[in-house]
Parts: structure tokens; sequence; C-alpha cells
């Protein structure tokens, strides 16, 4: 599925609409150069599970955790461990659990630790001189549980509320 977002609120619109459909269990890469969008669809998504307080990039800390009625958020952020890894007694297989829902940004550092079940977002800036929020937005899926989740947000999005 691809969505072209020429602003923040559609970007977020379309994390809105995903974050309706998860369910405990799902884990979603967010990949994207620096500045892409990554935690700019992860806040319209948390906003969307009712996470009422702010919602940064856990860069420094790699791991963000917010609690949502159903279940928990993890908003994991391994930019900082690089190519050179250094994942393996982090544990942080344990945020991809059946229990929770986690967002990753820059997985491709931590590729052993995933689950082979998952959504992809993938944002890539097409910013012009005139739209400086312009984003080509692809998601994809790997697995029964996430292609099932990708096939009811490709019927669902744009349908108005």
């Amino acid at each position: 599925m691809i969505v072209n977002s020429e602003s923040v609120e559609t970007t977020q619109k379309l994390a809105k609409t995903l974050a309706q459909l998860v369910t405990p269990g799902t884990t979603i890469l967010l990949h994207g150069d620096l500045g892409a969008g990554k935690t700019t669809f992860t806040q319209g998504f948390a906003r969307a599970l009712g996470i009422k307080r702010p919602v940064k990039s856990p860069t420094f800390t790699l791991v963000r955790e917010y609690q949502t009625p159903e279940f928990m958020l993890y908003h994991l952020d391994v930019y900082r461990l690089g190519e050179e890894g250094g994942a393996d007694d982090l544990g942080l297989a344990e945020y991809f659990n059946p229990e929770s829902v986690s967002l990753v940004e820059w997985s491709e550092f931590i590729q052993p630790d995933l689950p082979s079940d998952v959504l992809n977002v993938t944002l890539t800036r097409t910013d012009t001189h005139d739209q400086i929020d312009q984003r080509k937005i692809e998601v994809t899926a790997t697995g029964s549980h996430s292609q099932q989740i990708l096939n009811q947000l490709e019927q669902t999005y744009g349908i108005d509320d």
C-alpha cells in the first residue's frame, strides 16, 4: 500500500487508522532517513490509542513505554546502536511479545531480535520548494498476522470517519 502524504496531518491520519487496527503481538518497523517522519508517525499512532503524554523519540533512552487501555505500547529507536550492533545484551527481544505492540525505528540494527511477522512502514521525503511535509509512505507486511492488518488498512484508510 502506498500513500502520498502532503502534510503532517495526512501522515498522522494513516498512523491513526493503523493504530485502530493493530492487536497485541503486532510489531511495526519504521524505515526512513533522519527527518523522514518516523516519530511524527508514532505520535499520531500513540494519540489514536489514547496516549496523552508527549511522544518523543527515544534516541537516547532506546525505549519509551506507554500504557494503553488494552496493551503496552513500546517505541524503540535503536539508531545509537549503529551498525556495530551491541543489542545482544540489552534484552530487546522482550519488547516483541504477544501482549504488546511495538514500533521500531532503525530496526536494521537489531535484525536478529525482531520477530518474522511484521508490518514495514517506509517513509520517504518527497518535498518540493512549496511543500516541505510531503512524504511517500509505503506499508508492507511479512507474516499472516501483519498481512491481515494490512488488508484491513487497505480497505479502511481514506474512509471518512
